[in-house]
């Protein structure tokens, strides 16, 4: 793990999660995800995540920061709960963006109550508008 970069970091339960977590494995993007289970951390070694931090959302004296940079934070909603414990529990690992994708009609302000700098509704799993590319130094944009 390169202790220089900054590593995104995502919560992806959900199908629109996995294909943004498939384009960062993709574009060799440095990444860590958060799961809370056995059965996703199983899933995300299945496709090929290394950094996975399994964190037990139910004790907060377990939510430490991790042991590397974190930047933007992408958590994909498939559960209102568990994605409002994520945002309680990052929030403060970074101060870069925090970002919620749902398909649901949550209000958003209860996500930005708890510290989301965005919440995007989308009804599909085709989620590559997130990853920006770097354009490089002397192409057109």
């Amino acid at each position: 793990m390169d202790m220089s970069k900054e590593y995104i970091l995502v919560s992806a339960p959900s199908q629109a999660g996995l294909s943004f977590i498939r384009l960062l494995l993709l574009q060799r993007i440095p990444f860590a995800a958060i799961v809370n289970n056995k059965r996703e951390l199983e899933i995300l070694h299945e496709i090929g995540v290394k950094n996975i931090i399994l964190i037990d959302t139910t004790q907060e004296q377990t939510w430490h920061i991790p042991d590397y940079p974190i930047g933007n934070i992408y958590l994909f909603e498939k559960s209102f709960t568990l994605c409002c414990r994520y945002l309680r529990i990052c929030r403060t690992w970074t101060s870069k963006p925090v970002y919620v994708i749902t398909q649901s009609c949550n209000p958003r302000i209860v996500y930005k109550g708890l510290g989301a700098d965005y919440v995007i509704h989308t009804n599909g799993d085709e989620v590559s508008f997130l990853i920006q590319s770097p354009v490089k130094q002397g192409e057109a944009k």
